[in-house]
């Protein structure tokens, strides 16, 4: 039942206003079944009584929770942290509450997390970038509504960066200075982001037959960028494209530390545009995810399914190349 505000009961509102508990409920409600008239002395009886009905009551005469989950592959990175922020506003805005779970970049996570959720909620926004792709085609025809994010599924609503074309921006910006031999730090080899982006590297090599791109095993934190140090010294490279701005961090806070120069020495460019990238010394070149629009963007598309409407077609947004100061011409032979 509506909890009192200040003692104020539903009961007094129906008899403020002359009508019974059921009709006070569904005209609290927006049912379209109230007689416009009736409604509106309902909620003037209501406003003069400064009563509120509480959330579980609203709840469970809709039917809904007001609730929806996204699964993140880790909420540590700051990139998902922005794309939740996005979406928790613009879901707050509608009265929807979001429930976060965290992955941890595991597949079989992704999975058992977005059933468990959808459980709870009245919907799962999913981001599942290593589920393999006939996984998850099984996995959201038993979800929905669900709206995936960075993913693909036949007929499920979707947003997402265009990564493919914002490293080959990333691409042809050092090309453009004058790097021919360049190291890729890769992600995983089951995220369809790291995919994207060796399909982005494919391309520029097969364009351009005095460029160079050597892939080298990576990772998704600064440690593994850190680590990846002696690989891309030893590599004679002369720029680095980074899986994402913590990986670029850590590789550049180790190459820094052992006599390299960037980007007198080495180019280092990341992925992501966090935070943090524009604090460091110096600041990070990197594409920039609009990562909050993408949050928003998913709850468009998400409470579209709530309200029983059609959704948009797939979202689809490019990251802007950010040019600071690791990156510079490449040094002479």
């Amino acid at each position: 039942m509506p909890r009192p505000a200040k003692g104020v009961t539903i009961a007094d509102v129906a008899a403020k206003a002359g009508v019974s508990l059921s009709t006070v409920s569904r005209a609290l409600n927006d049912n379209p079944t109230v007689d416009p008239v009736l409604a509106e002395r309902v909620r003037e009886a209501a406003a003069s009584l400064d009563y509120r009905a509480s959330p579980l009551a609203r709840s469970l005469v809709l039917g809904r929770t007001q609730t929806v989950a996204v699964v993140v592959p880790d909420l540590g990175n700051p990139t998902f942290q922005e794309v939740l922020r996005g979406l928790s506003r613009a879901a707050a805005a509608h009265d929807y509450h979001v429930l976060i779970a965290d992955s941890a970049e595991s597949v079989d996570e992704e999975r058992v997390l977005a059933i468990e959720t959808r459980r709870r909620t009245d919907g799962v926004i999913l981001c599942a970038p290593r589920l393999p792709q006939d996984e998850l085609d099984r996995l959201v025809a038993g979800l929905g509504p669900v709206v995936l994010v960075n993913r693909s599924a036949g007929g499920v609503p979707s947003v997402g960066a265009d990564y493919r074309a914002a490293l080959g921006d990333e691409l042809a910006h050092l090309y453009g200075l004058g790097h021919r031999r360049l190291v890729y730090l890769a992600g995983s080899e089951r995220s369809v982001a790291n995919a994207a982006r060796l399909d982005a590297i494919a391309e520029f090599v097969a364009a351009r037959s005095d460029a160079e791109v050597v892939e080298l095993a990576g990772g998704v934190d600064f440690d593994a960028g850190a680590a990846a140090a002696p690989a891309v010294l030893g590599s004679g490279a002369t720029a680095v494209l980074a899986f994402n701005d913590l990986v670029a961090m850590g590789l550049q806070s180790a190459v820094q530390a052992s006599g390299c120069r960037v980007p007198d020495d080495l180019s280092i460019v990341g992925f992501d545009d966090i935070p943090f990238a524009r604090h460091t010394t110096p600041p990070l070149t990197t594409a920039a995810v609009p990562a909050a629009e993408l949050g928003a963007r998913a709850w468009a598309q998400m409470r579209l399914l709530l309200d029983g409407e059609e959704p948009s077609d797939p979202v689809s947004l490019r990251p802007s190349l950010a040019v600071r100061g690791s990156t510079g011409p490449a040094p002479a032979a």
